[in-house]
């Protein structure tokens, strides 16, 4: 029974995440909570050690809650499941649309979708900030190490832009959060 709800939940969410990790992670988060494989709070430090580490959350929450659930068959029926979709639609799509991406209609259609992705993911982060600087709904308190790294975090963000013009790597600001959660949090 297991093995079915692993391969039915993350195929949804293979099936309709769009946008890459940010714009999947309220679909992953419906998900596995409906399923009640892991609690918001696991959830939480799932998204946050995923995003700091190599490979799409997707897969990486899949090949976790799937290695929890049903063992090795778990990890790889989840993990198949969470990736078949994409790969069965871009193979699909390139043999179907090759001539049509050159289209004003397909272009302006790949906009749209390009502009409700920049929705989801901002509406991710702003979540994912409030959640971690002021506790959530449920568990309303003000983190002030949280609002202050947070607020550190995107001061070093812009100013980079500003005295650089390119930015920062994500890379080096993901370090830079790590070593100041490590510092403020500890281990």
């Amino acid at each position: 029974m297991i093995y079915i709800e692993l391969l039915c939940g993350f195929l949804i969410i293979g099936c309709f995440s769009f946008g890459g990790a940010y714009g999947a992670i309220p679909l992953i988060r419906e998900v596995v909570l409906s399923y009640g494989w892991i609690d918001e709070e696991k959830l939480s430090y799932m998204i946050a050690v995923s995003e700091s580490t190599p490979g799409p959350i997707m897969v990486n929450t899949a090949t976790y809650i799937g290695a929890e659930k049903g063992g090795v068959a778990g990890a790889v029926i989840a993990t198949l499941a969470v990736i078949l979709p994409a790969f069965v639609i871009v193979i699909i799509l390139t043999l179907l649309l090759k001539n049509l991406i050159k289209k004003g209609a397909v272009k302006a259609a790949i906009g749209s979708l390009k502009a409700c992705v920049s929705g989801i993911i901002l509406a991710t982060g702003a979540y994912m900030i409030l959640k971690n600087c002021a506790g959530g709904a449920e568990n309303a308190r003000v983190d002030i190490a949280a609002v202050i790294m947070t607020a550190a975090l995107a001061a070093i963000y812009f100013a980079s832009k500003k005295i650089f013009k390119k930015g920062m790597s994500p890379i080096l600001l993901i370090v830079i959060a790590g070593a100041a959660g490590v510092l403020v949090y500890g281990f």
